[in-house]
């Protein structure tokens, strides 16, 4: 008899837990409300993922492996933050930044990848942090009608990456980035290069910046130089999976930081948004700051 009320007591508190559980399902993330930090580290490799939860951070849990595409979420100094990958391309980061941006109410995301250079003095090991994306996706214009091939990441983010970098006594290259929709292509480097400008390339920055941009959030792109188209060199796989400890230290260093903490807070309260474009009626409309303008700067409403 005791036996069975302790045994039906268990069972009513395992179903009262879960209960209260709610639980956020898309086609490609699965995990509990509240489950993800504000602030999300995220590498393309599900791998790069694993190794930063387990190597830096704390109390580190999964929670989320829909399809492989692995999430943790532990805490830095203290501090929680999340990392998830992305996977490759930017349909993919498209779907990942923008499900966590809307669905799991995340407010910054750091993208930590890998880069080839097309430079010069820029070198395999190097940190690259992204001043801008450059493309000839259609991402952004299929999206929500963005006409720009140019985006940037958040001012904020990269004012806080700069002074932790410079904290930490770590280089960081200033970067214009080619996002590229193809890896591999009859098109020689070079000529990408003397045609976009771009320093470095890789394939996802373009669509996190927009979704950041389209949703009123904050994006960055840290990025750690795997390849030199100039000299040839390149890292291994497992080189790429094991060797980026500086660009992790720098990102964890500004999830944390106080000045992201202080913005994070007001944007969850829903003020002091940076600018997003949204199409409506067939024209973009800017909304930055509470009010909303047309494409020439002028307000509307």
């Amino acid at each position: 008899m005791l036996m069975a009320t302790l045994s039906l007591g268990i069972t009513m508190l395992a179903q009262s837990s879960t209960a209260t559980t709610t639980m956020i399902q898309t086609p490609h993330i699965t995990a509990p409300e509240g489950a993800f930090a504000k602030t999300v580290l995220m590498p393309g490799d599900p791998l790069r993922a694993k190794f930063i939860a387990e190597n830096f951070l704390e109390d580190a849990r999964l929670v989320t492996s829909v399809r492989n595409m692995l999430g943790y979420t532990g805490t830095y100094k203290g501090v929680p933050v999340s990392v998830m990958s992305s996977g490759m391309g930017m349909p993919s980061m498209g779907i990942y930044s923008w499900e966590l941006y809307t669905m799991f109410g995340v407010e910054n995301i750091i993208r930590v990848g890998s880069a080839g250079s097309y430079k010069e003095g820029l070198e395999v090991l190097d940190v690259a942090l992204t001043e801008c994306s450059v493309t000839g996706s259609t991402y952004a214009l299929t999206q929500n009608g963005e006409t720009a091939t140019t985006l940037y990441p958040s001012q904020t983010l990269n004012d806080a990456i700069r002074q932790k970098a410079n904290e930490l006594g770590i280089a960081l290259k200033m970067s214009k980035v080619y996002t590229t929709d193809v890896f591999y292509t009859n098109e020689t480097w070079q000529h990408i290069a003397d045609r976009t400008g771009a320093d470095c390339v890789e394939m996802e920055s373009f669509a996190l910046f927009h979704n950041a941009a389209a949703l009123g959030k904050r994006a960055a792109c840290l990025l750690t130089i795997s390849d030199s188209f100039v000299t040839k060199k390149e890292l291994t796989a497992e080189e790429r999976e094991l060797s980026f400890t500086e660009m992790i230290r720098i990102a964890l260093e500004t999830a944390i930081s106080s000045d992201i903490s202080a913005v994070t807070a007001t944007s969850a309260a829903g003020h002091n948004q940076e600018s997003r474009k949204r199409l409506e009626n067939n024209h973009v409309v800017i909304y930055s700051h509470g009010k909303t303008y047309d494409a020439t700067g002028s307000q509307v409403h």
